[in-house]
């Protein structure tokens, strides 16, 4: 597909699945590595700046140590077995690259990374200049220090925040499936989907939770979440089947699923709507909802409930009575906002003992999802 061909898509990110990368023994298929190496490489020749995601450290390190259950049995193993395994991980990629006299560099990025707007800005940057000397990053979220409240748990999700980062314009999930499909495909009358133009409530409930091989964290839920977080940026994203030595020719000619880019969504904007780790909620009426659909702040009259524990900045989610339907930065904590809710400007300073602000979450910190 074209919008994939490096005249349309000038930054490509590549994410490569556990079950792809490393075979049931704990061994890299190396083959396959390089293969997909050799053709990354044809397409940096041709203009498009690539970097790659890519799972199996945990699998790598878990061999390695002769860990149980694939090295997650506990944190502690997931850890450990990340530590041991980054650099056989990274020693591969750089060896495949190098035949093709392409540069390897390694990103261990975690969730709290890319949630926090400085450190984002950071990565964004070191993206940017690896990228523009030619340079191929491969990307892995930092196991080795990552915790169960505080991580991705899966490189789909990441997958697309780095493309939201680094301005690209195509993500593909190289993973165990070809693509969504209606329902869970191992059932009779499964409908493939070759082209998802919008992520409504339908697409949404086709996801399944399972992972094919046992090996990987991600399932279809995660995928379509990363569908998400990356058309909003204005990404493509394709879902590929990496069975095949040579999976990013399905791009052109071959069975997969294509989400569509949205139009993309200034740099901040697209990065409140992609966050993950929200301290809060504000639950806001229809008329409130309205309103931020026409592009408003969200003025505290409009609320009706809050939960959570935030300070000012802090990202929060914005719940109509549909669902979620934004993302922003509060501009009070979250005692105050209490305070506030449901309650006119007028009234405000009295209840506050100052000066209110303009709005509980400003337009211009505020992304709709």
């Amino acid at each position: 597909m074209s919008r994939f061909a490096p005249a349309t898509c000038p930054r490509l990110i590549v994410k490569v699945g556990s079950a792809l990368l490393v075979a049931p023994d704990g061994t890299i298929r190396l083959a396959w590595l390089r293969a997909l190496a050799s053709d990354l490489a044809v397409r940096a020749a041709a203009g498009q700046e690539i970097a790659v995601v890519s799972s199996g450290a945990i699998a790598l390190g878990a061999r390695r140590l002769g860990l149980p259950k694939g090295g997650r049995a506990s944190l502690e193993d997931a850890q450990a077995a990340a530590a041991t395994g980054q650099i056989a991980l990274s020693s591969a990629w750089a060896e495949a690259f190098a035949v093709h006299g392409r540069t390897a560099a390694q990103m261990l990025v975690t969730l709290d990374d890319l949630e926090d707007r400085r450190r984002y800005l950071n990565i964004a940057a070191t993206l940017g200049r690896l990228l523009k000397l030619g340079v191929v990053p491969v990307i892995n979220e930092n196991d080795s220090v990552a915790t169960e409240e505080i991580r991705f748990g899966d490189n789909d999700r990441l997958a697309a925040r780095v493309a939201a980062a680094a301005g690209a314009r195509g993500v593909v999930l190289l993973s165990d499936v070809d693509g969504l499909y209606d329902r869970n495909p191992a059932q009779p009358g499964a409908v493939h989907l070759p082209v998802v133009e919008r992520i409504d409530a339908r697409i949404a409930a086709m996801a399944d939770t399972g992972s094919g091989s046992g090996m990987g964290s991600g399932g279809m839920v995660s995928k379509i979440a990363a569908a998400r977080i990356a058309t909003g940026a204005g990404a493509h994203l394709a879902i590929v089947s990496g069975h095949a030595e040579h999976p990013l020719a399905t791009l052109e000619s071959g069975r997969c699923t294509v989400f569509v880019a949205e139009a993309a969504a200034p740099a901040r904007k697209a990065w409140l709507a992609g966050g993950l780790t929200a301290k809060g909620a504000i639950y806001v009426d229809s008329g409130a909802a309205s309103a931020l659909f026409k592009g408003g702040s969200l003025l505290a009259a409009g609320a009706v409930r809050i939960e959570g524990s935030f300070a000012r900045g802090d990202l929060v989610e914005v719940v109509g009575p549909a669902g979620t339907i934004a993302r922003g930065l509060s501009e009070y904590e979250a005692p105050e906002a209490v305070r506030l809710a449901g309650t006119r400007r007028e009234d405000q300073a009295a209840i506050l003992g100052y000066a209110p602000r303009a709005a509980l979450i400003h337009r211009n910190h505020l992304a709709l999802v």
